[in-house]
């Protein structure tokens, strides 16, 4: 069973930065696409980001580009997110997770397993 677990989260003015962690048990780690996506309270879960099963092709939400940045470790069955100028509307619950497929995309639905989530929030 694979079982990803998210930690990094936390309180962050405005204009500062995070780094999120997914560390990953179970599995076939590097064989599979992975994703972050955060979800408000009273808002529907959004897209952020996904990564290719090398780590060579990624995807991004409009409200993140050029501000984050996912990347994996392979070896160390990781998957990171570096969310840099944070706005106060990312305040969020932050979750990664899997797709079993090489490549995956922006729809939550195409995600088989999914960790419990970090807590972020950037205060103004």
């Amino acid at each position: 069973q694979v079982q990803p677990m998210e930690s990094g989260g936390g309180l962050v003015q405005a204009g500062g930065s995070l780094r999120l962690s997914c560390v990953v048990s179970g599995g076939t780690f590097s064989a599979y696409a992975w994703g972050w996506f955060r979800q408000a309270p009273g808002k529907d879960r959004e897209f952020v980001a996904t990564i290719d099963w090398r780590g060579e092709s990624t995807v991004y939400g409009d409200s993140v580009k050029g501000r984050f940045t996912i990347s994996r470790d392979n070896a160390e069955n990781t998957v990171y997110l570096q969310m840099n100028q944070l706005k106060v509307e990312d305040t969020a619950l932050y979750y990664c997770a899997a797709d079993r497929s090489p490549v995956s995309g922006t729809s939550r639905w195409e995600y088989d397993y999914w960790g419990q989530g970090t807590q972020v929030i950037v205060s103004s």
